[in-house]
């Protein structure tokens, strides 16, 4: 668990450092970057709205069948 948590806390910091680098050399105007940098921050929100969602109905599955004795 605790190489897992390293490895994707990890991997977001790279594909931070990324993105970051990426906006900044990008031969784009202000409010291209602006308007898709804000687009992929929502599409961002959502994935990960959609992963706690699931990580949720998944725990609260597996805590229901440890209360029920299953």
């Amino acid at each position: 668990m605790n190489k897992m948590f390293s490895f994707l806390a990890g991997a977001l910091c790279g594909a931070l450092i990324g993105a970051v680098t990426a906006i900044l050399l990008a031969p784009a105007s202000g409010e291209d970057l602006r308007s898709g940098a804000q687009a992929r921050w929502n599409e961002a929100m959502a994935e990960a709205q959609k992963a706690r969602e699931e990580t949720q109905k998944r725990l609260e599955t597996q805590f229901a069948q440890m209360k029920g004795g299953e």
